[in-house]
């Protein structure tokens, strides 16, 4: 006899499992350090900052922003797999057990948002906010459950919606009621907040109504999305790791690529060609790239100190260039390279020559904002300090992980 609550257990535990291995290599000792550093630097400057927040900061307004799209975002983890397409469909008559555990398993591991988001912005309330006991927060942040609670079991009902308009819809408005109800909550206009959530609870009865005439659960729909979560995770630790579930994404970006594939045709430019290739269309390299220069830039823009600028963006080129490691072994499975006629050593050579030009680009840009700044002297130091790290990392550490 079939049992969802112990296939639950089954699946629940591969899944733990399967996202513990490779969590521990996405939060090894490098990116551990630079998290710690991160934070710290964050929590020095905000605590100064909140020492000169003036009387009209819209805190409201951020603050019910921010929970109310961490309310909105509630995706639901079914943990369901591309076979079980065939050999669920008979069972689904009993599935109602193992659709309650994934409920209580996606609520309960999207509490950090809701700490973390407390967290943070617990000291702006409290210093905006400085006449209202401590209570009202904790008070805010119950409501705050409550609600993502609601959200979650909204979008469990919308997944047997197969019209992806409908539900783009439904999310867009219940976003903005969330975070309508937040920031009048927040800004003390209880009675705007009450109106909000009546709205709110009428859109929840009726996504009820209408999910329930909806013939029955659209598996296919179950499993692109949770498949979807997972290949989203398998990017991020194939960063790490090698992360054989990974199915690559290939985008064409056809001028980009024309671009930067002006190369000679010679032999010892195979793999300078393949990895320039492969930075442009392949998984997220690219995206991440960029991010780590536009967050890089706008650290380096608003920290006051000088110094801190410059050790931030020394931390930004060192990201760089560990994170883009990942492209020497973004081939390992494809057979045909071990035919190629060309050594490793120039293989290895190739990716530390595209790690020299992409960290020397993002060293360029980093300086340049000091010049926006009117810094003439942290662009100096960026400029000398930057390229000798990218040398000293690359030839150093980089080199000696290439096997």
């Amino acid at each position: 006899m079939f049992d969802s609550h112990a296939f639950f257990k089954n699946r629940f535990a591969a899944h733990v499992k399967e996202t513990s291995r490779y969590l521990r290599y996405i939060f090894n000792g490098h990116i551990a350090v630079a998290l710690l550093f991160f934070i710290s630097a964050l929590a020095f400057y905000y605590q100064k900052w909140l020492l000169e927040i003036p009387e009209n900061f819209p805190a409201a307004i951020i603050i019910g922003t921010v929970f109310g799209m961490i309310a909105s975002y509630s995706p639901v983890r079914t943990l369901l797999k591309e076979p079980d397409l065939v050999f669920l469909i008979a069972a689904e008559h009993k599935m109602g057990p193992y659709f309650r555990n994934t409920l209580l398993y996606s609520f309960i591991i999207q509490l950090y948002l809701v700490l973390l988001a407390a967290a943070a912005l617990g000291p702006l309330y409290s210093t905006i906010y400085d006449r209202r006991s401590g209570q009202v927060y904790m008070v805010t942040i119950a409501v705050l459950l409550l609600f993502k609670a609601g959200n979650l079991i909204a979008n469990w009902w919308m997944l047997k919606v197969r019209e992806p308009g409908v539900r783009r819809t439904d999310i867009t408005v219940r976003t903005v009621l969330n975070v309508a109800v937040f920031y009048f909550l927040i800004d003390g206009n209880m009675l705007l907040a009450g109106i909000s959530t009546v709205l709110f609870t009428a859109l929840f009865l009726y996504i009820y109504q209408t999910c329930r005439k909806q013939p029955g659960i659209v598996w296919d729909l179950l499993v692109e999305k949770d498949q979807n979560r997972m290949q989203a995770f398998y990017r991020l630790a194939n960063m790490f790791a090698d992360v054989p579930h990974l199915k690559s994404r290939v985008r064409k970006r056809q001028w980009l690529v024309k671009l930067v594939s002006s190369l000679p045709f010679m032999q010892k430019y195979t793999y300078d060609y393949l990895y320039r290739v492969t930075f442009i269309r392949s998984g997220d390299y690219l995206g991440m790239f960029v991010r780590l220069i536009v967050i890089g830039g706008l650290f380096i823009y608003f920290i006051p100190s000088f110094w801190l600028k410059v050790v931030f963006a020394i931390l930004f080129l060192y990201l760089s260039s560990f994170q883009m490691m990942a492209l020497y072994q973004h081939h390992r499975t494809v057979m045909w390279i071990d035919l190629y006629p060309v050594s490793k050593a120039v293989r290895q050579a190739s990716l530390m020559k595209l790690l020299f030009q992409l960290t020397g680009i993002q060293t360029v840009i980093f300086s340049i904002v000091f010049i926006a700044l009117g810094q003439y002297l942290g662009m100096v130091i960026v400029l000398i300090s930057g390229s000798l790290f990218n040398f000293l990392f690359i030839l150093g550490y980089v080199k000696k992980k290439l096997i």
